[in-house]
């Protein structure tokens, strides 16, 4: 609830001109991106602390933009042939990029044109002498309005003052996106043009959780959102008092409340909500936002960090899903028409060995420190299990002949999230130390229906019969076999279906953090004899 601030930036009105003699021209060219790239150093440095190694490393892929030769040469190549200024020069190099990213088919890769804008924007404003508005040192509380809020605009956000934000457009991959849910700010995004119809000053309710902008509220409605604000705080508060409360029904049925996160920053978020361990740790977010794989010792840092910060408790780290609609442009995959049921995953992974290979020492080392379980995501069938197991086998007494200690507790795992999976899960069973159940595509795979599509949405059913049979199946064989069975994806969170997973005999629950005192609350409260 607050005041907006609108980012419309007025362009930049860069005429072509002639600009001063060639040296100078370069020289000024050569001071605005030396310049630009210290202030990226610094926010790189800003963000390495306040939201983790990972999502600071959005900064080197800028500097390394600064630096492309391609880039460059370019530029330098328009002030001496055209004898032009260094902004026009600049404008117009930068902009044939940015058209050549926003022309590309792939989402991930049209997302990244963003980058490019706001490199470009910042040599810019240096070379005219018109720097941006600065958001690290806003004066007041405020909720942002933007076409879209670049990745430097979002790791520099006053987190005191900034109250949410309200974007055009929004996307899953967007390096924003990403910073944002770990800021963990209100926002609506993909609004088509609310940087274009509201005004900075006017008074708002922006309610996140369903989207909602309330323009010019009335007496009336203030009150009734400063009284939800304050029902809220309260359940805060009273939820923190379970904070190391059990995971226990009435009855004494005890299951295992944890967390879904991408980053070893979400550490805090954990211990601030009681996870009894991590779930679901997404390890593609350690390769997104860069130009290269991170390498076996980056990925052993973050993975040692997880684990040994969990310890005692358990942390299940899913090794690489890429693909569908997560995409890796420096693996140069091959467009495919159903990308969704195509090569991703456990598929890649089990094809393209060195990359698996590397992440796999790292996660091997990393189960020294802590009480570790590797779980295979896109498994179909029992032969990529008894693959994986196999390759991971090779590494583990690979490392051991190398005198690098292992976990002798180390335990092995799969994703239940294909049909198939499901169906051939009492086979599985025998070859696994753990199941997960992945809902979220599980849904979409079992009803055929693209979670993405708004126009069959209402066909993403997680009450289908279908689905629940394969999910009670899949614990029933769980359990047969002597293995615990869990849930992460978001069926795992929801107050509509805890109740029922708890009756089928789940084990444990994974979720994003914030909901993990909520749920505890709720199956406090509940009866597995009811």
């Amino acid at each position: 609830i607050g005041k907006l601030l609108v980012l419309r930036q007025e362009p930049l009105d860069i005429k072509r001109g002639v600009g001063g003699e060639l040296g100078l021209e370069t020289k000024r060219l050569e001071e605005a991106l030396e310049l630009s790239k210290t202030q990226l150093r610094r926010l790189r440095e800003h963000a390495s602390v306040t939201l983790g190694e990972d999502k600071a490393a959005i900064f080197d892929a800028h500097v390394m933009i600064l630096e492309d030769p391609e880039l460059l040469d370019s530029v330098r190549d328009r002030i001496k042939s055209e004898a032009s200024s260094a902004e026009w020069a600049f404008q117009q190099v930068s902009g044939e990029f940015i058209a050549v990213f926003e022309a590309m088919e792939n989402e991930y890769m049209r997302a990244r044109a963003v980058d490019v804008r706001d490199v470009s924007d910042r040599v810019l404003r240096h070379l005219v002498g018109r720097p941006g508005v600065d958001l690290a040192a806003l004066e007041s509380e405020v909720v942002l309005v933007a076409e879209d809020l670049t990745p430097s605009q979002t790791a520099t956000l006053d987190r005191k003052n900034v109250l949410g934000f309200v974007t055009d457009v929004g996307g899953k991959t967007s390096h924003s996106a990403i910073l944002a849910r770990s800021l963990e700010l209100p926002a609506v995004v993909g609004t088509g043009g609310a940087s274009l119809k509201l005004k900075s000053g006017q008074f708002v309710v922006l309610n996140g959780a369903t989207g909602e902008i309330i323009l010019d509220p009335d007496a009336g409605t203030i009150t009734k959102f400063r009284a939800e604000q304050d029902r809220l705080l309260v359940e805060k508060k009273e939820l923190s008092t379970l904070l190391n409360a059990s995971s226990e029904t009435l009855d004494g049925h005890r299951v295992r409340l944890e967390g879904n996160i991408g980053s070893p920053k979400d550490l805090e978020l954990l211990r601030r909500n009681g996870a009894e361990g991590v779930g679901l740790f997404r390890t593609e977010f350690l390769f997104m936002d860069r130009d290269t794989l991170p390498t076996e010792e980056e990925q052993f840092e973050a993975y040692r960090e997880i684990v040994g910060g969990m310890a005692p408790h358990p942390v299940i780290i899913r090794t690489l899903d890429i693909g569908g609609d997560k995409e890796l442009p420096y693996l140069k995959l091959e467009k495919e028409q159903n990308p969704f049921l195509g090569y991703r995953a456990i598929r890649i992974c089990l094809r393209d060995k060195v990359l698996f290979r590397t992440q796999l020492r790292a996660l091997l080392r990393a189960s020294a420190h802590g009480n570790l379980g590797i779980m295979f995501p896109m498994i179909s069938g029992v032969g990529e299990l008894l693959e994986a197991k196999a390759f991971l086998g090779e590494i583990r007494r690979e490392l051991e002949g190398e005198g690098v200690a292992v976990s002798p507790k180390l335990r092995v795992g799969v994703m239940i999230e294909i049909p198939s999976a499901a169906l051939v899960s009492d086979e599985l069973a025998k070859h696994s130390d753990f199941f997960s159940i992945g809902t979220n595509d599980l849904i979409q795979y079992t009803c055929a229906v693209d979670r993405m599509n708004q126009k069959i949405s209402d066909l993403y059913d997680p009450n289908h019969p279908a689905v629940l049979k394969l999910i009670a199946m899949t614990i029933e064989n769980g359990h047969k076999a002597g293995i615990p069975v869990g849930m992460c994806g978001e069926m795992a969170g929801s107050a509509e279906h805890i109740p029922l997973l708890i009756k089928m005999g789940l084990d444990e629950f994974s979720m994003s953090p914030s909901a993990i005192l909520r749920a505890r609350k709720q199956i406090r409260a509940l009866r597995v004899s009811q």
